[in-house]
């Protein structure tokens, strides 16, 4: 796209944002004036390839643009792409920037700001989260025409901000023109919005018209034993050389520092199946915290988590679920205390919960329905599900 050449073709809802925040782009640089586009959407219905789109446009019609994002993951992925494919790493990694590269960016200094993932924006940036005001604010600060897409769905940290009304807030501050736009076709998922509906239903974040995987064309599977899981995502792997299928836990095993470059150190131990046969069943975290986990050549034989696959997609995806999503008197229940302590997602919980108990219960639930919502639909073709209690796998299996 960056070269000129059109990869892929803007359909529906998706030609008319693209052309709605081209257009509002061209009369910030004409007439100087702030404007802020929020584009809502879910899982797979093109965010990312819009941002893309308008990256490449509105860069060779010579306006300063930058796509951020606050996941560190997808932007590593694209510089990998984007370098291996004979562009100069300094060139490209001067559009891709963090969501906290702009606290100390002098008003209008940039045209144009593609903010992607943005209900994953902080308040403060920084490595200890004390430099700035506030990333939304900045980035509106910071640039002409400011343009966040948005899925309130997939916030999944304790520290996310990024809401409709947070924007909303700030752009009036700044004495921006706002602008709400919407995508509801989604292509991933074998293009089945069914299936994000019956995600949102079987985790029970809202009721709604697929209770069930019934008429829905979607490879979506239930196994008992996660060496099953295993397999399938190897063999899914292989499939046309693609190498574009992965495993993604939920994070409830430790990850240490000591283990963090030793494939032989396993941080995921499941010692028995959902039938209680004793299993032989170890895999390392993701070695070394790779930036680049979705596209290394090994990276099949680790496991991902939502950080390091968040913003991306896959072909299949084998997801472990682990104790902190139980089913428990006729209803899918979540247990913060099971998430490992490394867990940065759920740091500052514990001191919410002695001044304000309901708010941190309700984050903590939010926070982990919402965290297996994104990891379940990272897969284009198919999602493959092993669960550690029992009783969930039982209810998915009743509810397919």
């Amino acid at each position: 796209m960056l070269r000129g050449k059109k990869e892929f073709t803007l359909i529906d809802d998706q030609m008319v944002a693209f052309e709605a925040i081209r257009d509002a782009s061209r009369k910030c640089q004409q007439d100087g004036k702030k404007r802020t586009l929020i584009v809502e959407g879910g899982p797979g219905t093109g965010k990312t390839v819009i941002a893309f789109n308008l990256l490449a446009a509105l860069t060779r019609e010579d306006q300063y643009v930058i796509y951020a994002s606050k996941n560190a993951a997808p932007r590593n992925v694209y510089l990998e792409k984007l370098t291996a494919g004979g562009f100069r790493k300094t060139s490209v990694s001067n559009l891709l920037k963090g969501s906290g590269s702009f606290v100390d960016s002098k008003e209008n200094a940039i045209g144009t700001i593609l903010c992607d993932e943005a209900h994953r924006l902080n308040e403060k940036s920084g490595m200890f989260h004390n430099k700035g005001v506030n990333q939304v604010l900045e980035i509106i600060h910071a640039a002409r025409c400011s343009v966040f897409f948005l899925d309130e769905s997939q916030r999944v940290t304790v520290l996310d901000i990024g809401s409709r009304e947070e924007i909303e807030k700030w752009a009036k501050k700044e004495g921006s023109e706002v602008q709400i736009l919407s995508l509801t076709s989604q292509f991933r998922c074998n293009g089945s919005d069914g299936y994000l509906s019956f995600l949102d239903d079987v985790l029970e974040i809202r009721r709604t018209a697929n209770p069930t995987m019934a008429g829905i064309d979607y490879d979506f599977r239930v196994v008992d034993d996660p060496n099953t899981l295993r397999d399938l995502i190897l063999e899914k792997n292989k499939e046309g050389g693609r190498n574009r299928s992965r495993i993604i836990a939920g994070y409830c095993w430790e990850w240490p520092t000591k283990g963090k470059n030793d494939p032989t150190y396993h941080d995921i131990v499941i010692p028995k199946n959902n039938r209680g046969e004793a299993i032989d069943f170890e895999m390392s975290w993701n070695l070394g915290s790779s930036a680049t986990y979705a596209i290394d050549p090994d990276s099949v034989n680790q496991a991902g988590c939502i950080h390091t696959t968040q913003g991306l997609e896959f072909d299949y995806v084998g997801i472990i679920i682990g104790d902190d999503l139980r089913f428990e008197n006729g209803h899918v229940i979540t247990d913060v205390t099971k998430r490992a302590k490394s867990d940065q997602s759920v740091k500052g919980l514990k001191t919410m919960a002695k001044t304000d108990p309901v708010r941190a219960r309700k984050l903590s639930d939010e926070i982990i329905r919402n965290t297996y919502r994104t990891i379940m639909s990272r897969g284009m073709k198919g999602c493959f599900v092993y669960c550690t209690d029992p009783a969930l796998a039982a209810h998915l299996k009743e509810r397919l």
